[in-house]
Parts: structure tokens; C-alpha cells; sequence
């Protein structure tokens, strides 16, 4: 099941995708699947029909991990 990711790169703007799993830490690329502006749109650096790129973890600040489906089901502790 791919992890949906916000990453952000140096200098750029962040990038929406889907990866297979968490990097490691002796990994110096990172694979993200369809990548696309937080909005949806394409992104202007890379050609219309690319499904795959693969980013240099130099290049990348951080990278937030969205909740998958499942985690948005669960109901936590609310404070009233």
C-alpha cells in the first residue's frame, strides 16, 4: 500500500506523492510516485507524462507522512 507523502525540497516548492515505504536511513535517493503540486497540478519542472522521479535525500528538507484511510477512521481521545 503506497504512503502518501508531502516533500519539502530546497529551494522549491513542496511535492505531493506516493511512496512504497519510509526511507532508510542509508538511502540516497528517494522514489516518488506520481508527483504533483499539494494542489494537484502538475509540476512544471518535469515532463506531462512522468509517473515516477527519483529525488536525492540531499535535496529534501523533510517529508511529512499523510494519514492513510485507515488512520482517518480511527476516533481518538477528545478532550470536551
Amino acid at each position: 500500500m503506497p504512503i502518501q507523502i508531502i516533500l519539502h525540497i530546497k529551494n522549491t516548492e513542496s511535492v505531493l506523492g506516493e511512496i512504497d515505504e519510509a526511507p532508510k536511513l542509508s538511502d540516497m535517493l528517494l522514489k516518488v510516485s506520481n508527483p504533483r503540486t499539494r494542489d494537484g497540478k502538475d509540476l512544471i519542472f518535469l515532463q506531462h507524462n512522468v509517473v515516477t522521479v527519483y529525488w536525492p535525500i540531499s535535496t529534501i528538507n523533510f517529508i511529512e507522512i499523510l494519514p492513510s484511510e485507515k488512520e482517518e477512521e480511527i476516533i481518538s481521545f477528545i478532550r470536551e
